[in-house]
């Protein structure tokens, strides 16, 4: 039940996102960075210009406890130290003629 919770969760961050994104489909690249700033990278190639916005944050994922269960005289078994989680999610636009073509999701942490 928690996983169908945290996949749900999920798509409703994506379609959030996806709703906030579209937004910029048909406008200006200036209006672009005028709304989100200054791209993390840009590339160019035959009078296409791409923009690329990267979003990172790490998160704190706690240790799983050890499981004791059968065969009981192998002790307990499955336990997983804390780790940290680099999340990131690389939005990249198209741009052609200074109008926002379309844009692309990449990443772990999308929605």
């Amino acid at each position: 039940m928690l996983a169908a919770v945290a996949v749900g969760a999920c798509a409703n961050q994506l379609a959030a996102r996806e709703a906030f994104l579209k937004q910029f489909v048909g406008h200006s690249d200036s209006e672009l960075v005028q709304k989100l700033g200054v791209p993390t990278r840009t590339y160019e190639t035959h009078g296409v210009k791409y923009l690329a916005y990267t979003e990172s944050r790490l998160e704190f994922m706690p240790p799983l406890p050890p499981y004791a269960g059968p065969p009981w005289w192998l002790g307990a078994y499955g336990a997983a130290p804390p780790q940290v989680v680099n999340l990131v999610c690389e939005t990249t636009f198209v741009v052609a003629g200074g109008i926002v073509k379309s844009y692309a999701l990449r990443g772990n942490a999308c929605g």
